[in-house]
């Protein structure tokens, strides 16, 4: 069980658990909207797990939430988080794949933290590898939903690992899709990068390139973390 500020995760039905960098990208992209940077009306949340991100984008936001799950047990999880949090009318669970998702409406907001591994061994625990490669949902797939799923103006975002964002990034181009911003996150100072945050668009715009490290080089949360973090983490 994870406690936030104004709800709780809890997590023994999935196979991936809350992680620091899951919740930095959700802080991330909930600030955009706070700053009005993007105003999304109608948000996608894809793989939402424990149903995480959605809760945290639905404090900071009006917007109505679709968190799609297709692992039965983290699908129940997140459904029990979200009819315990204050915004259970915001968010609607749904047990289905993506691809079987047929909106009616494109989104203006489309989050996921996805699959990262394409090629790599499995675990013996079918259910982490559900959650950790992309044999369900191969990226290029997943690109593609999100293409045709993403509203004119609208904002799609991933948090994926640096060390493949080449990879990633040349199926995004092929898809049509422009990345208009990229956060990269390190540990810290000393530590090379681990994950990268894109935001992606419809159309082209200048690359904004931004770092974060997790803790500064003294040890303690940095201070742009700290600020990213400060209406969810109950340490802060």
């Amino acid at each position: 069980m994870f406690r936030f500020k104004q709800f709780t995760v809890h997590q023994d039905k999935t196979a991936m658990k809350v992680c620091t960098d899951a919740c930095l990208f959700g802080a991330c992209v909930a600030e955009k909207s706070e700053t009005k940077e993007i105003s999304p009306e109608h948000i996608l949340d894809i793989g939402t797990g424990t149903g995480l991100l959605s809760l945290m984008l639905a404090q900071k936001t009006n917007a109505k939430i679709d968190a799609v799950e297709i692992n039965a047990g983290a699908f129940e999880q997140a459904s029990e988080n979200i009819a315990a949090s204050p915004w259970q009318e915001k968010i609607q669970a749904h047990h289905i794949s993506v691809l079987d998702l047929f909106p009616g409406e494109k989104y203006d907001l489309i989050i996921c933290n996805p699959p990262f591994y394409e090629s790599h061994l499995s675990s013996p625990d079918n259910d982490r590898n559900m959650a950790m490669h992309a044999s369900v949902l191969p990226f290029a797939e997943l690109m593609g939903f999100i293409k045709n799923n993403l509203s004119l103006f609208g904002t799609a975002t991933l948090l994926l690992p640096y060390i493949q964002l080449k990879y990633f990034e040349n199926i995004i181009a092929k898809t049509g899709l422009f990345i208009t911003e990229k956060i990269n996150i390190a540990h810290s100072p000393a530590h090379p990068f681990f994950r990268s945050i894109l935001f992606i668009s419809e159309t082209e715009q200048q690359l904004k390139h931004t770092e974060i490290s997790i803790k500064d080089s003294a040890g303690a949360y940095s201070d742009t973390f700290y600020s990213l973090l400060k209406d969810y983490y109950l340490l802060f």
